[in-house]
């Protein structure tokens, strides 16, 4: 009998049909390594990168049109209304380091909305979103102030790059930001 279904056309047919599956099988699905990541907003001030938490910046703006307010600190530019709400303008840089910020093409204003403060800072420039794996985080931080320093929780690192991440909330809780009025 098996010398039979080996002459067998359909046999042979169904043996053909085998070894082209088994010549075109996938195979084993390959394990994918599943790394964790950070995102959040990358951006610039001055030389140092910077990234904030996804969820500590509502919005990014270009520069809108606002009114300066008398008696205001340096770094207080004005207000602005955006979207119906009567926002501060601050230049973070000037700020953070006294050094005021050229507004230029790439200038971006930040929207940050914390611990019930609402402002749009004033920052060089904005990358994006930018994703970190866990494994790039760093205790190392990139020479920055002492003022900035007080800002930073971490940093992370690629490609002998580092980007501190920027708190938000430790900027919007910090008593002499909440200050905008110049005192004579």
């Amino acid at each position: 009998m098996a010398a039979v279904a080996e002459t067998n056309p359909l046999f042979e047919l169904l043996r053909d049909i085998e070894a082209r599956s088994r010549q075109r099988a996938l195979g084993i699905p390959s394990q994918i390594e599943i790394r964790q990541s950070w995102s959040g907003i990358g951006f610039r001030i001055g030389q140092i990168h910077l990234v904030a938490a996804f969820g500590e910046v509502s919005e990014i703006l270009p520069m809108p049109p606002m009114t300066r307010v008398p008696s205001a600190l340096p770094w207080v530019m004005g207000l602005a209304n955006v979207r119906g709400t009567l926002m501060p303008i601050l230049d973070l840089g000037n700020y953070i380091d006294g050094v005021k910020t050229n507004v230029h093409r790439r200038s971006r204003i930040l929207i940050a909305n914390r611990e019930g403060v609402a402002a749009g800072l004033l920052v060089d420039e904005v990358f994006g979103l930018r994703h970190f794996f866990i494994e790039e985080q760093t205790d190392m931080f990139p020479e920055v102030s002492q003022q900035l320093l007080g800002y930073l929780i971490g940093a992370y690192q690629r490609n002998q790059a580092y980007w501190g991440i920027f708190s938000m909330k430790r900027l919007c809780s910090d008593p002499v930001f909440r200050e905008v009025a110049a005192h004579s």
